[in-house]
């Protein structure tokens, strides 16, 4: 979905918090986690971003869409177990919160 064309200009927020959720936060640390541990690189993880179906990518939040990657990330790499506690269990359950 990245790249696309014909969606306007990205809204800005005037000097707000990074994260307006408790989950945001913890979405965001084990990003940084994850990527310090070498788990996946940056590329890898917009990649996974971009990944994203475009209907999908469109419904999700800013951070869902992080999450998304995470746990699609992890599914790939093998280090997610497959199954309803698997890939999309958790924005699923964010997008719900």
């Amino acid at each position: 979905m990245g790249g696309q064309c014909g969606f306007g200009p990205v809204p800005g927020t005037e000097e707000g918090p990074a994260c307006h959720a408790d989950w945001e936060v913890h979405v965001r640390a084990l990003t940084t986690a994850l990527r310090r541990r070498g788990v996946f690189t940056g590329d890898e993880f917009r990649d996974a971003i971009e990944r994203i179906p475009p209907a999908e990518y469109l419904a999700l939040s800013y951070y869902e869409r992080w999450l998304h990657a995470i746990e699609q990330l992890l599914a790939e790499k093998g280090l997610l177990p497959a199954g309803p506690d698997g890939p999309d269990a958790g924005a699923a359950q964010a997008a719900s919160a």
